[in-house]
């Protein structure tokens, strides 16, 4: 019931900002097309929300149910009672992983062909039951919806900044002001969409997967190593707007953008794992 109305709130604040920025680009006009954008955004970000971030970071789907991701992903999906999901893998040579989907019955895993090759068989295991514990904790729809959201904002930053410098000029001071002060603000209203996906939702899918594979030390140990791995080889696809999908931040951050990160303290959550009983 939370996420559902997380949702709404969402996509409620998506429609109020198109039809904002629609007016003030182009007036009546920009407003009625704004407000159809907007109605087709909510359908496509329900329905189609998970395709596009998967076709985002270019992740094909694993139909082979011999290959080693495919196997684990179903041993975890019957340990955790689940309906199987679709596997994806995304040719990236960084360590990450993140599930997507509007439900248990519509959802789906990915995890990059580096994090494939880097992690042992339980530390992959770990790693996909903290996915699949997403999926089972219905996580998966408010994170993915969030992240379209956020990426559909950042454009109407650049949106509103074109806007403000080609047609500042031909229009009234207030909305010309208008456009300038939207440039600015739009990105923290994206890193605030992200924010709204409580950091508390990691520890509570860290703590979920480990409980499914009775096994907490090898979610600890692939932490570590996707730590490690973001400095010397962050992700180079996809945008900053759906970091929050990731089990750990796949881009370089530093100073503010840690201090607002979607993701807890990679330590603490290692810590807590640690000492786990079973």
């Amino acid at each position: 019931m939370i996420n559902q109305l997380k949702t709404v709130i969402l996509l409620g604040l998506l429609t109020a900002l198109l039809l904002f920025v629609g007016n003030l680009i182009g007036g009546p006009s920009g407003l009625v097309v704004a407000g159809i954008f907007a109605i087709m955004l909510n359908f496509g970000s329900y329905w189609f929300s998970d395709k596009i971030v998967l076709m985002m970071y270019r992740a094909k789907e694993v139909t082979d149910k011999n290959h080693a991701l495919y196997k684990i992903v179903k041993e975890v999906s019957e340990m955790a009672k689940l309906p199987m999901p679709k596997v994806f893998i995304i040719p990236s040579d960084a360590l990450n992983a993140f599930a997507t989907g509007r439900s248990k019955n519509h959802s789906a895993v990915a995890a990059t062909a580096g994090i494939i090759k880097a992690l042992t068989h339980e530390e992959l295991k770990g790693v996909m039951a903290h996915e699949m514990a997403h999926v089972k904790n219905k996580d998966i729809l408010i994170s993915t919806i969030a992240g379209t959201i956020a990426g559909v904002i950042s454009y109407i930053a650049t949106m509103a900044q074109w806007a403000a410098i080609f047609g500042g000029r031909d229009r009234e001071h207030s909305n010309f002001l208008s456009l300038i002060l939207l440039a600015i603000i739009t990105p923290l209203i994206a890193t605030i969409i992200q924010l709204a996906i409580s950091r508390s939702r990691e520890y509570l899918a860290d703590a979920t997967g480990a409980n499914i594979i009775k096994n907490s030390n090898g979610l600890a140990s692939a932490l570590e190593k996707i730590h490690k791995s973001v400095a010397t080889h962050p992700m180079r696809l996809g945008n900053n707007a759906t970091a929050h999908m990731f089990i750990l931040n796949p881009f370089k951050s530093s100073g503010l953008m840690n201090l607002l990160s979607t993701h807890p303290d990679v330590n603490s959550r290692i810590q807590k794992l640690k000492i786990m009983k079973f």
